[in-house]
């Protein structure tokens, strides 16, 4: 890693979800030909770096977050060639590529796991973390404690084989690698990092960083949800004891050796403790997402406990985002959609009846605040969560499925049943991960343009109003209005990507105000303001100045400069 990592600082990354971005072939799964057939209309947006998620061979179990072979790529998006392509091709139009880095777990069907759950003794049986089982007072068999899956139910999955079972936060089909094990450690910098910085890759995104150390203890969780047995188990998985130590051997024995980016998904903690991932005179990582805005209002212990939000609930959030690297060595993501996540604008903006002029509300945002930016498939046309008209049948997550099967088998004989399924599905609709996962909507074609047979996963409904073709053909689009965006955040880089922010109006619960500007105090401010309500309100400036208007989303024929319509946005220079 140089020291000199501007380019990843200045980025604009884009990330491509595989399955449903484009397909090439006619079999209903987008694949990296597809990709391929779109960098063109990706360096034409603004994007610097593609980011690739899981592209791996894979049973495709949690849409292949679980790897059964980390040098190769999975069938349904193409070959090692195709990978190789890809690499090029970005690399050829001057941008760069990193790929998801999932190292927590394998896939069971992984050639180590098979070994290892082969037998008691065999050499690699270390290499992922075995416990006996316990039994109740009943004589019943039960899992090693009461850790909780991420999808629902115990992080245990009992092997009949050797009867023992094997730790898995995630699925089943999600075992845990035993990073204790330095032989084991050493394969995986081999197979999973090496082979691919050797092929070209620019970096990557770091998977469930937090969780590769765990507490050798095993001991019970305690009791946060008082209406279950398995409970979060955080405090004995996430930054355990030798976690700093393990991101440290990684970056001196692979990462130091190239000039690449890192970024981390490390998951909830506190600032001084998220700080030690990321210093950069600690050497572990070079940046990572905070979850405060696209978890907001959920439990962060599991989304679909949801509460909602206010206004000053976002801002705080925001505020949190920003201060994050405050008087630190340390840098920063800007993010509100990824694969993990559902579209923003239905979760914070009005996709009814201010679709485009609050999505482009959102854009103003995320292309004017502090860090990398990052921005999801679709994020950029304004894609929506999926319809609530949809049954549950049409959503097809592992996380969702989970929680919806252990929701019925807990309240289904409940006399007031529908109606807690209908309170849980309203949820489903707003905050589960399959509304990232519908395919691309490229033109008003069937399929939306994305295949020319039936997706793996329904289109959303809407492709005929919203898609890439519709709004290129349109300079007043969202498509266009982001590409402009993009343009003014590189044009006023020190100002936008490195100024400092602060909130000017912090208990308005309509409008979001904040300065963005530089210590040097020789350059113009930038004051950023935006209406994030249906009602139309008095505009007037929080600071004295100069105000020259360099971005709205209101054509000029409708500006009324002493007004702020509903979900207006405007960036103004201030002198």
């Amino acid at each position: 890693m140089t020291t000199d990592q501007n380019w990843s600082k200045d980025a604009t990354v884009y990330q491509i979800w595989p399955a449903s971005y484009k397909d090439s072939n006619g079999d209903g799964i987008g694949d990296i030909p597809g990709a391929i057939s779109t960098l063109d209309y990706l360096k034409d947006l603004g994007v610097d770096i593609v980011w690739l998620s899981p592209m791996y061979k894979s049973p495709m179990e949690d849409m292949g977050y679980d790897i059964s072979d980390y040098q190769d790529i999975n069938p349904d998006f193409g070959t090692l060639q195709d990978m190789q392509d890809l690499i090029d091709g970005c690399h050829k139009r001057g941008m760069k590529i990193i790929c998801d880095l999932v190292i927590n777990h394998t896939s069971d069907q992984h050639a180590w796991f098979k070994e290892s759950r082969s037998s008691l003794d065999n050499p690699k049986r270390d290499w992922y973390i075995w416990r006996k089982p316990r039994y109740d007072s009943e004589g019943n068999r039960q899992p090693p404690n009461n850790w909780l899956s991420y999808f629902s139910g115990s992080a245990w999955s009992y092997d009949e084989t050797t009867d023992e079972y094997y730790l898995r936060l995630f699925s089943h089909g999600q075992p845990d690698l035993n990073w204790e094990n330095e032989e084991c450690r050493q394969a995986i910098y081999d197979s999973a990092l090496k082979f691919w910085f050797d092929k070209g890759v620019d970096g990557f995104r770091i998977d469930t960083a937090g969780l590769y150390s765990k507490d050798q203890s095993f001991a019970d969780a305690p009791i946060v949800f008082k209406d279950q047995y398995y409970q979060p188990s955080d405090k004995y998985t996430h930054t355990g004891p030798r976690i700093h130590e393990f991101h440290k051997e990684m970056y001196e024995q692979i990462f130091s050796k190239y000039d690449i980016m890192t970024v981390g998904e490390v998951g909830h903690c506190e600032r001084e403790e998220a700080l030690k991932y990321v210093s950069a005179a600690r050497k572990e990582m070079e940046m990572m997402f905070l979850f405060d805005i696209v978890e907001l209002g959920s439990d962060d212990q599991d989304r679909f406990r949801y509460l909602g939000w206010k206004l000053k609930d976002f801002k705080a959030a925001i505020q949190k985002q920003c201060d994050f690297i405050k008087g630190t060595d340390a840098w920063s993501t800007v993010f509100i959609e990824n694969h993990d996540n559902a579209r923003c604008i239905s979760r914070f903006g009005n996709d009814k009846e201010y679709r485009e002029k609050s999505s482009k509300l959102l854009a103003t945002l995320q292309t004017t605040l502090t860090g990398t930016l990052f921005i999801y498939q679709g994020q950029e046309i304004g894609m929506t969560n999926l319809p609530r008209s949809w049954p549950i049948d049409e959503y097809k997550d592992i996380n969702t499925m989970n929680y919806y099967k252990a929701f019925k088998e807990k309240c289904g004989n409940d006399a007031d049943f529908k109606e807690k399924e209908k309170k849980l599905f309203d949820i489903i609709n707003l905050v589960a991960r399959d509304h990232a996962r519908s395919p691309v909507q490229w033109n008003a074609e069937q399929y939306a343009g994305f295949s020319t047979s039936e997706p793996w996963m329904r289109v959303n409904d809407n492709y005929k109003e919203i898609n890439v073709e519709s709004q290129q053909k349109d300079s007043d689009s969202l498509w266009s209005f982001y590409k402009q965006l993009l343009q003014m955040r590189k044009e006023y880089k020190e100002l936008f990507i490195y100024g400092s922010f602060e909130i000017l109006d912090y208990d308005n619960e309509k409008v979001f105000t904040y300065v963005k500007e530089l210590s040097d105090g020789k350059h113009p401010k930038a004051y950023v303001v935006l209406n994030m309500s249906d009602d139309s309100v008095e505009f007037k400036p929080l600071i004295d100045g100069d105000f020259k208007l360099i971005s709205s989303n209101v054509k000029a024929v409708d500006y009324d400069e002493k007004v702020l319509t509903s979900w207006e946005s405007r960036v103004y220079l201030v002198n």
